[in-house]
């Protein structure tokens, strides 16, 4: 069963075998290889996977940051690959990101109230300016931004008040979809939790659907409805976070669980090392990415590329020994 035949539920968003390849200068480099899958309205779907295995290319491509090479991205029944830039920024509105480093994101020059400010303005939502301020306080509020705190800027604050801002940002456009791209990876882990409890509180309030980008299996692990691993562009196992964590299926993935650092010293897992070298992105050849590095490989996995199919309900998986 294609990823693409689910039941009908009330789905938000589809990405259809959506690629982005990079040219460089001994070909293309295939960032994101026709990757596909589905997200509910309300839901959070978490894309996991090493640095370099695409899934920060994903959000942006999907968010069309960066223009896809190929595929669909079906936002509330529209596609939006085939939108024109006019078109393009209305969708905004209803399409937001949050970003890795809270203070790159942010314009030093800017104030507290002036960087939530920004979008309001640029898009013409709320032309009065008291308005607009009360609305600033409105989002400072949501995110436990102090009132105090609006005429500070970005230096004179910790990592934790940075991304809250980013967040107020991404809140100002009432948006429907936010893609976090490793949101709380910069932060301190105590920071980390509260960012997380933030978010999940604004889901909850607002309806939000979330595509949450990490390499941190473990921070996900409460926060997600269902998880995506990524290697090497490709999607290689996507089910519900329970089900991923139970029963993971991909080689791959069993690695990365077993990487998760378990406080007992009776329930832990035997670390799975994984050998060989990381094949290159770079005009990859029709086999299974992870052959090179995953220990139950046969001749097949070197010769044939592995679909994502569905081998139990809501769970898929590419991988020729799980067939």
């Amino acid at each position: 069963m294609s990823m693409n035949m689910e039941d009908n539920r009330d789905v938000l968003l589809e990405v259809k075998n959506l690629k982005k390849y990079f040219k460089v200068p001994n070909g293309y480099l295939h960032a994101v290889d026709d990757v596909s899958f589905t997200l509910e309205r309300g839901k959070t779907l978490g894309i996991v996977g090493e640095s370099g295995c695409g899934k920060s290319t994903t959000g942006r491509a999907i968010l069309r940051l960066i223009e896809p090479t190929a595929g669909e991205v079906i936002f509330e029944g529209r596609d939006i690959t085939t939108l024109n830039k006019s078109q393009m920024r209305d969708m905004r509105k209803d399409m937001q990101i949050i970003f890795q480093d809270p203070f790159s994101s942010l314009d030093p020059r800017q104030t507290v109230s002036q960087a939530i400010e920004e979008p309001l303005k640029i898009n013409g939502i709320i032309k009065d300016k008291n308005e607009r301020l009360e609305r600033v306080m409105e989002l400072m509020k949501t995110v436990g931004l102090a009132e105090r705190l609006v005429n500070t800027y970005p230096h004179e604050l910790d990592g934790g008040r940075r991304q809250r801002i980013g967040i107020a940002r991404a809140l100002a456009m009432n948006p429907k979809f936010i893609v976090c791209d490793e949101p709380v990876s910069a932060l301190d882990v105590s920071i980390q939790a509260q960012i997380l409890n933030l978010m999940k509180e604004i889901q909850e309030d607002l309806g939000l659907t979330y595509m949450f980008i990490t390499h941190d299996l473990s921070v996900i692990n409460h926060f997600a409805d269902d998880i995506g691993v990524m290697y090497l562009g490709r999607m290689i196992e996507k089910a519900p976070t329970e089900t991923l964590f139970e029963n993971p299926m991909h080689p791959y993935t069993n690695a990365l669980l077993s990487a998760i650092p378990v406080p007992s010293i009776h329930n832990r897992k035997e670390r799975i090392l994984l050998k060989g070298e990381v094949g290159s992105p770079v005009n990859p050849k029709p086999m299974c990415r992870f052959a090179t590095r995953c220990p139950y490989a046969t001749e097949q996995c070197f010769q044939e590329e592995p679909e994502l199919i569905e081998v139990e309900k809501d769970h898929f998986v590419a991988c020729h020994m799980c067939k």
